[in-house]
């Protein structure tokens, strides 16, 4: 009987992975590409960044840091607000679908690094 209920076990484990369901995002699963747009506002080169959830399933409450940040052009807030002192969130916290990705553009006189920092992994 021992080994009837472990074979169910693994059969249950098994469906489970291999239709994703088990899936867990990792900050790894936040691509972030910042790019030169060739424009110049009010002095400064703009960049556009694209941030993208490589992930299976959708994250939420993506959290990214950016030291120092600044920009002459102003970068809607329901796309990127700011945290605390590094620390910024994307889309208010909302769900990024798999394979979906967040643009926001600013203007500075070089581009800044920004690092995924959080994210919430929802299962799918």
């Amino acid at each position: 009987m021992a080994s009837v209920a472990n074979s169910l076990i693994v059969i249950v484990l098994f469906s489970l992975i291999s239709q994703g369901l088990c899936v867990i995002c990792t900050n790894n699963d936040i691509k972030i590409v910042t790019t030169g747009s060739g424009r110049v506002v009010q002095g400064k080169p703009e960049w556009n960044v694209v941030v993208t959830n490589s992930c299976k399933c959708p994250q939420a409450k993506i959290k990214v840091n950016i030291k120092a940040f600044q920009s002459v052009e102003p970068v809607n807030s329901s796309i990127l607000s700011q945290l605390d002192v590094i620390t910024y969130m994307l889309i208010n916290g909302d769900t990024l679908a798999p394979g979906a990705s967040v643009k926001f553009s600013y203007a500075w006189d070089f581009a800044f690094r920004i690092f995924p920092a959080d994210s919430l992994s929802i299962p799918c």
